[in-house]
């Protein structure tokens, strides 16, 4: 199999003009002598020329290289027709500052002269405008059908697609490693800097947000590259968490464009492969988006009838469970854009929901005070327990769930109490962590670290509990925030851990 050089150029002209490179283009073009001459939809080219929307027309010819005579056919009627609507300054200026015209008063100074002539009359007479036997229709309809033998159609983002059919054959025949990301640049897997697990106890950035806004809910994605918060506004904001701005290296950002929905947002998730972030709202909506574009690639519009408080990705992408405060949890297909399977048992609001790391069972937790265990594929309740009931007799609410790395059957289940109690998916209580009697307050909510060394977490009293798993102690404690806590999230691979409460500020927290 051969392959044309000169196609290989196309395609990266073809990779500049989508990510609006056009000066890197057009050199390449006038270095290779290569042009690609390519429209997303010729037949709307053609439209919006017969159509004279000259604005949509001129921002696609500037990309395209076009013979002489089509290119001054093209300007002129562009000229004639700002004259015929009396935007003189505009037709001097096209006469006199694109290089096309430029070109057409040195070759052809006759038939620029006319041009300048119409521009000064006070009136516009398409008889002296058009030859006898034209119009303007006429010549728009001329110029289309020229454009169009100039112009061709292809698919869309050709070189990435290619690179990744190629990364997907010899990943296929084993040469590259399955789920993990692959430095092109480097031509292997990526490397991932993982630092010593310890805990955190030194200040880092703080996310300021606005005085009558706060986070609800953030989250790391898995490969570590983004730090998302979803806020009482209903904006989705993607932090530079190293100095605590708004990511403007993302171009929707830059250009004000966030994702967001129309009410407070409550519960976030990320794909497996940190390209889908998942965003569920308190009017029982579901979002997903892609995370590097902000274009949002699926709607659940109804996933609930309350407000969603969980959400997790199914282990290969394709369905996204969620927990309501309507006591049900819903199972729905990224495809299909429907509702699949319901998880009903529970009697009160679902706040945690996640999946084992075998993706065979779906866990929940509930304000009932039950961790309820699912079949992932059914959505049948395998089993139901509780952690232990305090001597008050008043069950707890279940607050948030998460499984150990180091044992993929036993699970942190952190309840309104002072303990955390690390639990079999029998309901067999392992262990147990709890700060000192001077430091007992109620938790919050916890997270692991990715490694499985450290489980931190949130009291009610808003302070950022340590507690190093090999010895079951806790390790550090400090004041987060000055008002009632909400959540905490751990980056997958640096010892960080960020903070959020019901004010304008979300803290960051590193090792000292």
């Amino acid at each position: 199999m051969q392959v044309e050089a000169a196609d290989v150029v196309k395609i990266v002209l073809q990779f500049l003009k989508e990510n609006s490179l056009t000066r890197s283009m057009q050199v390449l073009q006038e270095e290779t002598h290569i042009t690609l001459n390519t429209v997303d939809n010729v037949d709307a080219f053609v439209a919006d020329v017969q159509a004279g929307r000259w604005d949509a027309v001129m921002s696609v010819a500037a990309t395209l290289k076009l013979p002489a005579p089509l290119l001054d056919d093209l300007y002129e009627q562009l000229v004639l027709e700002m004259i015929e609507m009396r935007e003189l300054d505009t037709a001097r200026q096209v006469l006199r500052a694109t290089p096309a015209m430029a070109k057409l008063r040195e070759k052809q100074p006759d038939r620029y002269a006319k041009l300048e002539s119409l521009a000064g009359r006070p009136f516009f007479d398409p008889r002296d405008a058009y030859a006898e036997g034209s119009s303007k229709e006429r010549r728009r309809s001329q110029i289309a059908e020229a454009l169009r033998a100039e112009v061709e159609v292809v698919p869309p983002s050709r070189l990435l697609a290619l690179l990744g059919q190629a990364l997907k054959w010899q990943q296929h025949y084993g040469l590259l490693p399955a789920d993990q990301k692959f430095d092109l640049f480097r031509g292997g897997a990526a490397q991932r800097v993982v630092e010593q697990e310890s805990h955190v106890d030194a200040p880092g950035p703080v996310i300021k947000f606005g005085k009558k806004s706060h986070a609800e809910c953030a989250a790391f994605s898995p490969d570590g590259q983004f730090f998302v918060s979803g806020s009482m506004d209903g904006f989705l904001e993607v932090w530079d968490y190293e100095r605590g701005k708004v990511r403007t290296d993302l171009a929707y950002q830059e250009k004000d464009d966030y994702m967001m929905h129309d009410e407070p947002v409550l519960a976030l998730a990320f794909s497996r492969d940190s390209e889908l972030l998942a965003s569920g709202s308190q009017d029982g909506h579901v979002k997903v988006w892609r995370v590097r574009t902000g274009q949002c690639v699926r709607r659940f519009p109804q996933a609930h009838a309350q407000g969603v408080t969980c959400l997790a990705f199914a282990k290969d992408g394709t369905q996204l469970a969620s927990g309501s405060f309507d006591a049900v949890g819903r199972v729905h297909g990224l495809k299909s854009g429907k509702t699949l399977k319901e998880l009903r048992g529970h009697t009160s609001y679902i706040n945690a929901l996640v999946y084992a790391p075998d993706g065979a069972r779906l866990v929940t937790g509930s304000s009932d005070g039950s961790v309820r265990v699912w079949d992932a594929k059914s959505c049948d309740c395998l089993t139901s327990f509780r952690p232990p009931t305090p001597a008050s007799g008043v069950e707890l609410s279940i607050n948030s769930l998460a499984f150990l790395p180091t044992n993929p059957d036993h699970l942190v289940v952190c309840n309104r109490s002072p303990t955390l109690y690390i639990m079999s998916l029998g309901g067999e209580v392992v262990n147990t962590l709890s700060g000192t009697e001077r430091e007992a307050s109620d938790f919050v909510m916890c997270a692991i670290s990715s490694q499985g060394g450290w489980v931190h977490c949130v009291g009610e009293d808003s302070r950022l509990y340590s507690f190093d798993l090999a010895s079951a102690k806790l390790a550090h404690a400090l004041r987060a925030h000055d008002k009632d806590v909400i959540g905490l999230a751990i980056h997958p691979h640096r010892n960080l851990v960020a903070t959020w409460a019901d004010e304008p500020t979300l803290r960051l927290w590193k090792k000292g």
